[in-house]
This record gives C-alpha cells, sequence and structure tokens, in this order.
C-alpha cells in the first residue's frame, strides 16, 4: 500500500528495477538503481545523527544528486527544505535561518554563495558538495554516500509527517515555508498522474526547477505510475527541442514564455515531434496568438494546471483549447480550467459569503493536496487556513460551467478615480495585439488618480509599436478608464521559479512617477 513517497520509491524498484528513473543529459538512472542510492545517502546522514524529521537543505539546479537528496528524505522521513538557488546571499541565509536544517547538501557553483554567509550558518552540522571542487569547510557528497548501507536508514515515515518544506516567492513579504506532508504529496502525484492522463510508458521531460512545486509535482506524478522523467539541468530551447526529438518525448511542462522560446527554435518545423502528445503550462493562460502557432505546429497537445505552492487546482484540459472555436470557447482560453476531481472551489466575498456566477472575489480552495502549514508561522497558517478551506489571495470569478478566470491577486489590484481595475483584464488586452510578447500591468501613485495604471512590454521580435498605438487597441478592448497611462518598453520581465511574473521587482523598477530607465 503506498501511503508515503518513500513507498513509491520502494514499490518501483520491486516492479520496475531496470526501467529508467532519471535520463539526465544521457546519463541513465534505473528505478532500482536510484532506491539503492537514496537508501544509502539516508544511512549515511543517520550515521552522522541526522533523524526523521530533521531538515536537510539542498542548494542546486536540476541534477541527479538533487533528486538522490529528495529520496533520501523521502525514505528515512527527513525533511527536504529546498533553497531557491537564484535568490541573493541575504536571502538564502533567511531562509536557512528560518527552516535551520542540520544538512545542507549543494552544487559546487554556489560554493562562494554559501562561504559569503557560512559564519551565519551554525546550526548545520553537515555540508555536503557536489560537482565541482569540494571547499575544505564541506565533504564530497559520493564519498559520503558510498559510507551509508544499502538497507538505508532504520526509520521510515508516517503519511502525515512533513516531507517538504519549500519557501514562497515573497510576492506579498517575506517568503514563507510552506510544510507538506507524505499524505499531501501522494494526493498530488495521484492527481497529476489523472490530469495528465500519465501512464506507465510515458517520458515526462522537465526543465523547470525541481526545488519548485511546479516541476516537483508533475516528477511526482510520473514516478507514481512508474514512468520515465527525461531531467535537465537548466532551460536551453534547442536543446529541449533536440531532447524531445532524440529520447521520443512523451509530455513536457514549460511556462508560456518557454513554449515561446521553443517554437523560435531555427529550423522547429523540420524536426520530428510527433511522440509529443502534451505540452503540459502553467504560471499563465497561454496568449491565443502563441496558443494557434503552437497547435498547427504539433496538433492538440496543450494542457494548462492552475495551483501553488500551498495547493491547487484546476484544469483547462487539451480537447477545450479551441481558439478557432465559438465565442465562448474562445473565452475560456483565458481561464484557468475546471476544478479536478476531489478539489472543492469557491469565490467568496471579504466576509467570507460566497458570491454568484461571474462574480468576482477570493478563490479559495479545498483538497486533500493542499498544505498542513506555514513553517514558524502560526499567524499566517490561521489567517490562510480556515474551516479546511485554503484562502488564494488570488481574486476569480467562475462562470456557469465552472470554468475559473484570474482577475488578479488581491493586492494587486489597481484603484484608480474609485474604479478597480484588475491588471489582469489589462494585461489581455494589450496582449492581443500582434506586437506584444510579454506585459505586466502594475499600479502607480498619482495626487489625484490615487493609482494609475502602467504597463510593462516586450515586443515580438520584428514587430514595433508606440505607446500611444498600443494604449488606443487596450480602449477597443476595454472600458476607456481601464486603460494604461504608461507604458515601459523592455527586453524580458523578471520571473519567479513558478515562471509567473514578479511584481515586486517590477514595482521596484518602475513603480515610481518616472520609472527608473531599463
Amino acid at each position: 500500500m503506498i501511503e508515503t513517497l518513500g513507498d513509491v520509491l520502494r514499490n518501483n524498484a520491486y516492479k520496475f528495477p531496470d526501467e529508467t528513473a532519471y535520463n539526465y543529459h544521457g546519463r541513465i538512472v534505473t528505478f532500482g538503481e536510484h532506491f539503492e542510492r537514496g537508501n544509502r545517502l539516508a544511512s549515511a546522514l543517520w550515521k552522522r545523527g541526522i533523524r526523521r524529521q530533521d531538515r536537510v537543505s539542498i542548494l542546486s539546479q536540476n541534477t541527479i544528486e538533487f533528486m538522490e537528496s529528495y529520496a533520501a528524505c523521502e525514505l528515512a522521513g527527513y525533511i527536504a527544505a529546498t533553497v531557491n538557488w537564484r535568490l541573493a546571499p541575504p536571502e538564502i541565509a533567511y531562509i536557512l535561518g528560518d527552516s535551520t536544517p542540520r544538512v545542507l547538501i549543494f552544487e559546487a557553483q554556489y560554493a562562494a554563495t554559501i562561504e559569503q554567509i557560512r559564519d551565519r550558518l551554525g546550526f548545520i552540522e553537515v555540508f555536503l558538495c557536489f560537482g565541482g571542487d569540494v571547499p575544505d569547510w564541506a565533504e564530497d557528497y559520493n564519498a559520503v554516500l558510498e559510507t551509508g548501507d544499502a538497507a538505508g536508514a532504520p526509520t521510515r515515515p508516517l503519511p502525515d509527517e512533513i516531507m517538504h518544506l519549500i519557501y514562497t516567492s515573497g510576492t506579498t513579504g517575506r517568503p514563507k515555508g510552506v510544510m507538506r506532508t507524505h499524505r499531501g504529496e501522494i494526493a498530488v502525484a495521484i492527481l497529476m498522474a489523472t490530469e495528465l492522463g500519465l501512464i506507465v510508458s510515458d517520458k515526462l521531460q522537465l526543465m523547470m526547477p525541481v526545488f519548485h512545486v511546479g516541476a516537483r509535482f508533475l516528477q511526482l506524478g510520473a514516478h507514481i505510475r512508474g514512468a520515465s522523467v527525461v531531467l535537465h539541468h537548466e532551460f536551453k530551447p534547442a536543446e529541449i527541442v533536440e531532447t524531445i526529438e532524440r529520447e521520443r518525448v512523451t509530455m513536457t511542462h514549460m511556462a508560456p514564455t518557454m513554449v515561446q522560446a521553443v517554437l523560435n527554435v531555427p529550423g522547429i518545423e523540420e524536426r520530428d515531434l510527433k511522440s509529443l502528445h502534451t505540452i503540459c503550462y502553467s504560471a499563465a493562460p497561454m496568449p491565443v496568438p502563441l496558443l494557434k502557432r503552437g497547435l498547427k505546429l504539433l496538433g492538440p497537445v496543450f494542457l494548462q494546471l492552475y495551483g501553488m505552492t500551498e495547493g491547487g487546482g484546476t484544469t483547462l484540459h487539451k480537447r477545450q483549447h479551441k481558439p478557432d472555436g465559438t465565442p465562448e470557447e474562445i473565452k475560456r482560453l483565458g481561464s484557468v480550467g475546471q476544478a479536478a476531481p476531489n478539489v472543492g472551489l469557491r469565490i467568496v466575498d471579504d466576509e467570507g459569503r460566497d458570491l454568484p456566477t461571474g462574480v468576482p472575489g477570493e478563490i479559495l480552495i479545498n483538497t486533500t493536496s493542499r498544505m498542513a502549514g506555514y513553517w514558524n508561522n502560526s499567524a499566517a497558517t490561521i489567517a490562510a487556513l480556515k474551516e479546511g478551506w485554503y484562502h488564494t489571495g488570488d481574486v476569480g470569478y467562475l462562470d456557469p460551467q465552472g470554468f475559473l478566470y484570474l482577475v488578479d491577486r488581491k493586492k494587486d489590484m489597481i484603484i484608480s478615480g474609485g474604479e478597480n481595475i484588475y491588471s489582469r483584464e489589462v494585461e489581455e488586452a494589450l496582449a492581443s495585439h500582434p506586437a506584444i510578447m510579454d506585459v505586466a500591468v502594475i499600479g502607480v501613485k498619482d495626487d489625484y488618480w490615487g493609482e494609475t495604471v502602467r504597463a510593462i512590454a516586450v515586443l515580438n521580435p520584428g514587430h514595433s509599436a508606440t505607446e500611444a498605438e498600443l494604449i488606443e487597441h487596450t480602449k477597443t478592448q476595454i472600458a476607456s478608464y481601464k486603460k494604461p497611462k504608461s507604458i515601459v518598453f523592455v527586453e524580458d520581465l523578471p520571473r519567479l521559479p513558478s515562471g509567473k511574473i514578479n511584481k515586486v521587482i517590477l514595482r521596484q523598477l518602475y513603480g515610481a512617477a518616472e520609472p527608473k530607465a531599463s
């Protein structure tokens, strides 16, 4: 019976010992090998005094060692506390200081980063380094792993114990550590396998960071079915296309901006990508022009998932992507789909009262896959979890068939002249212009209006558009009072690990009355 993620590893090693668990840039790791190395690492850490529910932090891009570190925690009941490698040293120090791991496993390229903050990490007893030169204050990861026993550590996790401590992106302040249990992760794995239609013969390609729930959840969905994962260290569009063709990848996972980059790979029209039957995307709806281009080249492969670190989710299925359908079907391309099985979904006002169809309010989710709470933050936990419902902080509405439309984050709503303006609808209006590749909207303080709308836009290669032209275009799509008063043109937009646009950075750069030069 599968009740923990450790059970998934044991099940696959028993049933499929010689089948591929991971294909990492040509390095093949079988389920049997992965199980053994995970056990050895768990045992080696146990011998160094690490015990069940102690935190093991991991600072690395996508690597086999990262997945082995996950496996050790899954098998022995340690808590995997991941760290976003894109963060600055003080931000990493904050997360490590909050989670207080006893072990830090890191890729050698981050040794200098750790060195800068090591005097603040006195609680870390074991530093394990891999993938390069090992500093004198750390141990060699592989050498330590080899000291472990193949039988593993003498302990196993319980279903309601914490498996993951994954920190939010900090869009509304300091990052919060989201506690996720083994029971919750099994529910997520089943949800992913069900919604994507994963089967044992699939090959799932992952290039988004596995320290974040997006790629991690899909990996769990693949492995609960015994399917293979084709893992990339990072996102390189040409490499992604070559790998799909060479390895006969059947599923992949990208943000819409990554899909755009892949479709722009020279010569993609001549590639044999017929093995690919699903592109799972998240972070934002797919712009209709991009969707049409992708459907023309690849066929009906697109599927959208909506969720967050704390829980999810909804699905816009492949058969629901109809850019040439009825007006209602075309409109639904701007939704994030319908609630998945066993996911409760409500839209409420500020008093917690349910709102009727079509009226925006806060999105509440109730599912067995949601978080257990926030680490060291009971106040935030109480605010977010009420009567079993997770309060997402997202604003949205439902249509008569239960399609969910996101209109904003509660904290991102712009109030101009007493009118509520949802940044999402302004972004969608601008995105409908052929010159726009990527766009985000923020509020700018104004003495008269309170706030005005400012857009930060990235133009498609080979296209041009003026500020005045784009503002006029938005007036044909939405009410005039919602149009941007100013537009800043940039080369690209800052993004969070999930692929979502980082509006905290955008406000810092462009939120003043006179934005900083880009």
